[in-house]
């Protein structure tokens, strides 16, 4: 059966490998099955949630387009563009807001923890974003969308826009409330100075993460300074939940050798840690090096990045522009 796919990342600099295996790994994979219809999109009117650098910004756009391309996503086999070159998306976003409920939208976990205490002062941006979000899925008619668990809120906000509208116009199946598909396995990845917070741009500590953009010696040694626990690697997965680290890094192992984790415990039982971290630094050097060095390749080509960009948003704005006028029609317009 065939899915229509959308996805986007948002561009805030720093790729990681948290970015590479919770999201564009997966974007190539989906990409590969024939039967996929792919749109992805670089969510730049996401970003300015909060207050970004004009240069900084156009840079992280290029950067992230550069990364979805380095990765494997191809312009002829999925649409790639960016979000604030699709008028609709922002069309949409307001005739979709008329639709959802305040009390929906107070809902929202991730407002709270982005807003903090002195929610009063975040961006009226930040609080309807999930609008947003819904706009950018439903005038596609997606059927499925690659989220992680910390979106999945959001995407539950996106079914309730759309069954709500369906009843409100009477017109069963016209907006399609999509599925989320959430990686079951290796969708979070941790930091490398403690297993219990997620690997983030944000952090302090460049070692708390491996970037895209980093050479063999920086990975190698990261991974060789990366937390560990005192005890011995394990023979069964029977507490391994307790030692979040080495989980974390066994999780990072086995998604990039695209192997279950008890493959990984079983294929470094007995042995000590600093062979699985030579192990491991050998495979992150081999996946992720050719990544990184493609990236620096296409941003040396703007034209051709931007050029790639343009062209998925004449494509993208064809489909949403066609679903915005239809919900017009809908509603009266």
């Amino acid at each position: 059966m065939s899915k229509k796919i959308f996805s986007g990342v948002q561009p805030t600099g720093n790729l990681h490998l948290g970015n590479y295996l919770g999201a564009i790994k997966n974007f190539v994979n989906l990409q590969k099955d024939e039967k996929n219809n792919c749109i992805y999109c670089v969510v730049d009117l996401h970003a300015i949630t909060v207050k970004q650098d004009p240069k900084t910004l156009k840079k992280n756009i290029r950067e992230t387009t550069a990364a979805f391309l380095a990765s494997g996503l191809d312009p002829k086999k999925s649409i790639i563009f960016n979000q604030s070159m699709v008028p609709s998306h922002s069309e949409g976003a307001w005739l979709l807001g008329c639709i959802a409920r305040m009390g929906w939208l107070n809902r929202m976990t991730q407002f709270k923890e982005k807003a903090g205490k002195d929610k009063e002062k975040a961006s009226v941006g930040l609080y309807i974003y999930p609008i947003l979000m819904a706009s950018d899925i439903l005038l596609y008619d997606a059927t499925h969308v690659p989220v992680g668990e910390d979106q999945k809120q959001h995407l539950e906000l996106t079914r309730d826009i759309a069954q709500k509208f369906n009843s409100d116009f009477n017109c069963p199946g016209f907006l399609i409330p999509p599925e989320p598909l959430i990686q079951e396995n290796f969708s979070r990845i941790m930091s490398l100075k403690d297993g219990t917070k997620k690997m983030s741009k944000s952090d302090p500590s460049d070692q708390s993460r491996i970037n895209m953009s980093d050479e063999k010696d920086q990975i190698i040694n990261k991974i060789k300074k990366a937390k560990t626990d005192s005890a011995e690697l394990p023979e069964s997965d029977e507490n391994l939940n307790k030692r979040p680290e080495l989980i974390n890094l066994y999780g990072i192992f086995s998604s990039l050798q695209n192997q279950s984790l008890n493959s990984t415990i079983n294929e470094f039982k007995g042995k000590n840690f600093s062979d699985f971290k030579n192990k491991l630094a050998e495979v992150l050097v081999e996946k992720i090096c050719p990544i990184s060095n493609e990236i620096n390749k296409l941003l040396k080509d703007k034209k051709y990045i931007d050029e790639v960009l343009a062209s998925g948003s004449v494509l993208a704005e064809k489909i949403a522009r066609k679903k915005v006028e239809d919900i017009k029609q809908k509603i009266g317009f």
